[in-house]
């Protein structure tokens, strides 16, 4: 057997899904096959010719054992509640466990129309495709919880998106699991508690084990979701990254990264900063990430209230103490991240005013963020140092603000140094280990699309896949992937490609 599928979610949820097939592609042409991933997963396919691979990842051939279903989901939109949305444009091939016994769902992207497609065709614009590959990939690399690409394919049709027709893609997505905030609400919003506890049972037993010896599982469940969430949103934060599209039907429960439509990375730093051409509120803005999260919690935590306690008060009691925990959770996370990227293995008090008091001399200064960062290391290491801080100030428009930080950041390492009993060199180590070089800047992620979908080129994908694989090392002849984007590239917008 080609892929060894053990399917739980089709087997022991049944309504929580439509079985359906894929859609025929006429034409389908690889893009990209993920053989390392591949490996990973335990799946023999690297023995199979490119003509086989492709039948299976354009939804042509479904393999041996998957069982193709469209997932239920419902999720509050931009703060709107929809009580029916589901995988309008996915099917969930099925699972694989690789060699460490860890679960992974299979899933086509883009393979046609579902029950869920309402008035969509369930097809993928070509676009989309390559820039989930790429970005997931790049998350993955930077080791931030994702979603993982397996393989990209063109499908030989052309759909229209916007007046504009454009050629098609598959996308196939590799995850922990697809269960979203909006998998609970679809049946909360129905009432129907014995799904809303057989879908938490089946979320513990596949993500959180712990939770079902504790005293009270589902508020263990909700914590634990709380959790990882909270460390998820502070490693987006501390890299820049910001998601577009918080909807609660983009949250997954294991903590991944999901659903990179409308996603982008700061390139000058700006806390209110917005790609996505539909966020016309700024409800997703960088800033806002950490409290929407905080929100979509809430309404997962709503949707376990009949099965935490049978008195609604107690429930209502242990939901808002598990949930009002994330800002503190959430704070934990990200000053840790925060503290690394200024080399400081060691908490002080003062180490939040002197992170905040970095952001706030960069905010507005066209500073740039990845790489900011990436020089701080710099200027503990270079001879010659007045050169590369004299550098590092031309990089504001006014760096009066930076200067004195710089002072104050010089003295709080003197005294990291005295209270690790280490030089100078174990903060370069850690600001090199999570200060990432290269991130996917949005000019070379819109040039390679733009190669591949206007011109049939993929050399230009296939080198920022192979830029952003290795993120912490600089790698020769590379420089034009470190620079931010040229001022003609103008304001950026990301479109989410439905």
């Amino acid at each position: 057997m080609l892929i060894n599928f053990d399917n739980t979610y089709a087997d022991q949820l049944e309504g929580f899904y439509t079985s359906c097939e894929s859609a025929t592609s006429p034409s389908p042409a690889l893009i990209k096959f993920n053989s390392a991933l591949a490996s990973q997963l335990g799946l023999n396919l690297n023995t199979l010719s490119e003509d086989q691979l492709v039948a299976i990842f354009s939804g042509n051939q479904t393999p041996d054992g998957a069982t193709p279903i469209a997932q239920a989901y419902a999720g509050h939109q931009f703060g709107g509640f929809v009580p029916q949305l589901g995988d309008g444009r996915a099917l969930l091939l099925g699972e694989v466990v690789d060699s460490n016994g860890a679960r992974f769902d299979v899933q086509l992207k883009g393979s046609g129309r579902t029950p869920y497609s309402r008035a969509g065709d369930g097809k993928s614009a070509l676009g989309p495709v390559l820039r989930e590959y790429i970005v997931s990939e790049a998350m993955y690399a930077l080791g931030i919880p994702t979603t993982r690409a397996l393989a990209a394919v063109t499908t030989g049709e052309q759909v229209m998106r916007d007046k504009e027709i454009l050629p098609s893609g598959v996308f196939t997505r590799v995850a922990s699991s697809h269960i979203r905030v909006g998998t609970f609400q679809y049946f909360a919003a129905r009432q129907e508690t014995d799904r809303i506890k057989k879908l938490a049972n089946y979320t513990i037993a596949r993500h959180y084990p712990q939770s079902k010896e504790a005293d009270n599982p589902y508020v263990s469940l909700l914590t634990a979701i709380s959790d990882a969430q909270a460390s998820l949103v502070a490693q987006w934060m501390s890299v820049g990254f910001i998601h577009g599209v918080m909807n609660t039907d983009n949250m997954t429960v294991s903590g991944e990264t999901i659903d990179y439509g409308p996603c982008a990375f700061m390139d000058y730093y700006s806390p209110d900063t917005v790609f996505s051409s539909i966020d016309r509120q700024g409800r997703y803005a960088y800033q806002n990430q950490p409290p929407i999260a905080h929100w979509n919690l809430a309404r997962l935590a709503e949707t376990l209230l009949p099965l935490m306690d049978d008195d609604t008060e107690r429930a209502i009691e242990l939901a808002t103490e598990a949930i009002n925990a994330f800002p503190e959770k959430y704070a934990e996370h990200w000053l840790a991240r925060m503290r690394a990227k200024i080399g400081l293995s060691t908490a002080e008090e003062d180490d939040l005013a002197l992170i905040n008091d970095l952001l706030a001399a960069m905010d507005g200064q066209q500073v740039d963020f990845t790489m900011l960062f990436r020089n701080l290391a710099v200027l503990l290491q270079s001879h010659e140092l007045q050169d590369h801080q004299q550098a590092a100030y031309a990089q504001f428009d006014d760096a009066f603000l930076f200067k004195l930080w710089i002072d104050r950041w010089r003295e709080r390492l003197s005294r990291e140094v005295q209270n690790t009993h280490e030089d100078t060199d174990a903060s370069i180590q850690l600001m090199n280990q999570v200060n990432p070089i290269y991130t996917p800047r949005n000019h070379k992620v819109e040039e390679a699309l733009e190669a591949a979908v206007s011109h049939n080129d993929y050399s230009k994908f296939e080198l920022l896949i192979e830029t952003l694989s290795n993120p912490y090392q600089l790698q020769e002849g590379k420089e034009e992937y470190i620079q931010p984007a040229p001022e003609e590239f103008g304001a950026y917008k990301t479109f989410c490609g439905t």
